[in-house]
């Protein structure tokens, strides 16, 4: 068979947003996608103007093999492949984002010492704007550097020691979520003042939106951002203090530590 470079079996949410990042990097006819729900595929297949197959035809074809199941679906997926895999003369690339599975327990499902990078991405990768860590084992210098470019449209990648890929991607890919409930909250406040809905949104994302790039790009402490905008008996440093009484940033750090919890569970 031809092969195909990129395979994404499993087009949720995560995978669906790394379709998008690979469409958007690379000829779409490059890309092959399966999904439980043939609806899923063939909307995006209309959507991006890539391929639709199955499973067995991505294992057999595609050089990077993307499995965006979820963990407990993982080791039944990998064994209906297993086969199609072992037949395999060329070389391949297994693309795991599954939290709480590294990368010897994919294999191990696999059934083969593959070359392996697992990722830890987020759903921002729509918009070009994800932060994902990454790390890989037996994977080629070359062959990282054409992923990493393939999926350079998803945003930053942060390569990691798989020992420490798990902890941050509490906060980088749940993150997100943490933030969307922080947002809304926001909004909300500003409703109860009387701000209109859609403008207490709108005022709300652009204002997370410029204190996420102000701390990337000023080379400022966070503290030392939060400080700039408090003056001495003003407005913003009353609403600190109100957070601080409702216990904001350990309620913020307890989030990060039992998703850390969740995870660490999810791979036993």
């Amino acid at each position: 068979m031809t092969q195909i470079h990129f395979g994404c079996i499993g087009c949720g949410n995560m995978g669906g947003a790394l379709a998008r990042a690979l469409c958007a990097g690379v000829d779409p006819a490059m890309v092959l996608l399966s999904d439980r729900d043939p609806a899923r595929v063939e909307a995006l297949r209309a959507e991006l103007g890539c391929r639709a197959g199955d499973n067995q035809e991505i294992a057999a074809t595609c050089q990077y093999i993307f499995l965006g199941v979820k963990p407990h679906l993982m080791a039944d997926m990998l064994r209906e492949i297993q086969p199609t895999l072992a037949a395999r003369k060329d070389r391949f690339i297994l693309v795991s984002m599954a939290a709480g599975l590294s990368m010897e327990q994919i294999r191990a499902m696999a059934g083969g010492d593959y070359p392996i990078i697992r990722i830890m991405p987020n759903t921002a990768a729509i918009v070009g704007e994800s932060m994902t860590l990454w790390c890989s084992k037996d994977v080629e210098k070359a062959e990282s550097e054409a992923f990493l470019r393939a999926l350079s449209s998803a945003g930053a990648f942060d390569e990691v020691e798989e020992s420490i890929l798990s902890a941050g991607g509490c906060v980088s890919s749940c993150g997100p979520a943490f933030a969307y409930l922080f947002l809304e909250a926001l909004a909300d406040g500003g409703v109860a003042c009387g701000v209109p809905r859609q403008k207490a949104r709108l005022y709300a994302a652009q204002c997370l939106l410029g204190a996420a790039k102000m701390a990337l790009e000023s080379g400022q402490h966070t503290a030392e951002l939060k400080d700039g905008v408090c003056s001495p008996g003003g407005t913003t440093i009353e609403g600190v203090q109100a957070l601080e009484e409702g216990g904001f940033r350990a309620a913020v750090m307890r989030a990060v530590r039992a998703a850390y919890t969740k995870n660490s569970i999810v791979g036993k």
